[in-house]
């Protein structure tokens, strides 16, 4: 059986995401509108229980509106991309579709590599600063402790491409944090 949510990390998230996003936010403004429906047309007036709950009812699904919008902002990695750097998913430890806020701006990165201490990205969005998604991270890594760690985020495909051909070749030890690096890169995006 398929899996319905494709984990976070992974190739096709975010269009996963915004997929199951749209369809949880319809299913909840339908029970708003289905109750309200269903107390008029039962006493002929709005001004009964029902529509107190499908009022009520609007709050989630507002809150998952919110979400979708977020979703559909966000720009996951393209199939060129993924071709031209599957080649490394067994070599490093890697991960496609990260979005992270700030609260200046957002930053959507296609792929990410982490090997060592060396966590190296590409964002395909011509409006994302990679420099200031450099410097989000770093501050993120270390408000969490984690120290040592060399982030750098690439716009162009070639150099992205080399510095991975390079890491995969690096005979170096895993970062000691490792596991706290991939989940702090889980927590802070979307």
């Amino acid at each position: 059986m398929k899996k319905l949510l494709t984990p976070k990390g992974s190739y096709g998230y975010l269009q996963n995401r915004k997929n199951y996003t749209v369809l949880r936010t319809l299913i909840f403004f339908a029970i708003s509108a289905g109750l309200y429906g269903i107390g008029y047309v039962t006493t002929g007036s709005n001004k009964n229980l029902l529509t107190i709950v499908a009022v009520l009812g609007c709050l989630p699904a507002c809150k998952s509106l919110v979400n979708c919008i977020l979703f559909f902002r966000a720009k996951g990695c393209s199939e060129e991309l993924r071709n031209a750097l599957c080649a490394y998913d067994e070599k490093l430890t890697v991960f496609y579709d990260l979005y992270f806020t700030s609260y200046q701006k957002n930053f959507s990165i296609s792929h990410m590599a982490l090997k060592g201490s060396i966590l190296c990205g590409i964002t395909e969005d011509s409006a994302c600063d990679g420099n200031e998604a450099q410097k989000h991270l770093e501050k993120m890594l270390l408000q969490e402790g984690i120290k040592n760690v060399t982030v750098h985020i690439y716009s162009q495909e070639d150099g992205y491409i080399d510095r991975l051909s390079r890491l995969a070749k690096m005979e170096v030890e895993d970062h000691r944090q490792k596991e706290e690096i991939i989940g702090l890169l889980y927590s802070v995006s979307i």
